[in-house]
């Protein structure tokens, strides 16, 4: 695959129609990274998989309260999740689909693309996608890396999604970052080398000429709430797009067993603003308009 041809030419960005609710708004995508808090890649070094199966899980519980949450909001969203989490708490996995929301794939046991060959990354997307289409008797769609480490290195992983089955991935993030990122790649979906895969990234907003990530994750837990509302409200309004945004269950899980022996700057990342998490996701659900990814842009296409 042409890295250059693939991201850089414009004819691969993708028009969308623009979905709107009863009120005028602009729809745009909710998620959640269905994962435990010791499977994050920053712990990596730190807890040892083998140990994995003998830790406590937090996820399914936290899992119950993002459920309880949405449907207090009347929201619709998808749960990128992993087959190894699946295969341990299928019935989790039914509650999601169960009250209406997309359950798609976020690989089998958090690796990293950038840690797999590609027949490795083939028989995990492949696994993962049967186990939860097993599970759920529902099509899986849509594939998230974990830590979005899919870049310009190893865009072959998206050709492989596409011959595996997937129609859609939010793999790529638009950013400069110290672990994943690909700055140059679109702000909005497109069509990588002609495809038809939807790459969906998390939405950024561009400032002074950088592209700022108001999509999420550590982000929105450092920003102010007024930061994150008012990027939104320009990406919506202003350029005309849906925005995509995400969430872990560990992130709301402020009780949760703090690990030993991590730098600061881990420390920080995933320790900060936990306990504000859940008011902050409730007061975001009230001011935008949220849905699932695939309604969102699959169902969106011209």
């Amino acid at each position: 695959m042409e890295i250059k041809s693939c991201i850089c030419k414009e004819l691969l960005i993708v028009k969308q129609r623009i979905a709107c609710d009863k009120d005028g708004r602009i729809i745009n995508a909710m998620s959640v990274d269905v994962e435990e808090y010791f499977q994050v890649s920053a712990f990596e070094n730190h807890i040892n998989r083998s140990d994995w199966d003998r830790l406590p899980g937090r996820a399914e519980a936290s899992v119950d309260q993002i459920l309880t949450l949405f449907s207090d909001h009347s929201i619709k969203a998808t749960f990128f999740t992993l087959g190894w989490m699946a295969e341990r708490h299928p019935q989790m996995v039914q509650r999601i689909v169960d009250e209406g929301h997309e359950l798609a794939s976020h690989g089998w046991s958090h690796i990293r693309v950038t840690q797999q060959k590609p027949d490795e990354f083939r028989n995990d997307v492949t696994r993962t996608r049967t186990t939860l289409e097993e599970l759920s008797g529902q099509q899986i769609k849509g594939y998230r890396a974990a830590s979005y480490s899919i870049g310009a290195e190893n865009l072959w992983a998206l050709d492989i999604l596409q011959e595996t089955g997937y129609l859609y991935s939010s793999s790529i993030f638009p950013i400069k970052h110290d672990h994943y990122g690909m700055p140059e790649a679109p702000r909005f979906a497109f069509h990588p080398s002609g495809g038809d895969l939807l790459e969906v990234p998390v939405t950024t907003v561009e400032m002074m000429g950088r592209k700022i990530p108001c999509g999420g994750g550590g982000w929105f837990r450092f920003f102010p709430y007024a930061f994150s509302h008012w990027a939104i409200r320009r990406v919506n309004e202003i350029e005309g797009q849906s925005a995509v945004f995400y969430f872990h269950p560990w992130e709301i899980d402020f009780d949760q067993p703090r690990q030993q022996g991590l730098g600061l700057k881990t420390r920080f990342r995933h320790y900060l603003n936990l306990q504000q998490m859940e008011q902050r996701l409730s007061q975001l659900l009230q001011d935008f308009s949220w849905g699932r990814m695939d309604n969102v842009f699959l169902g969106a296409q011209e």
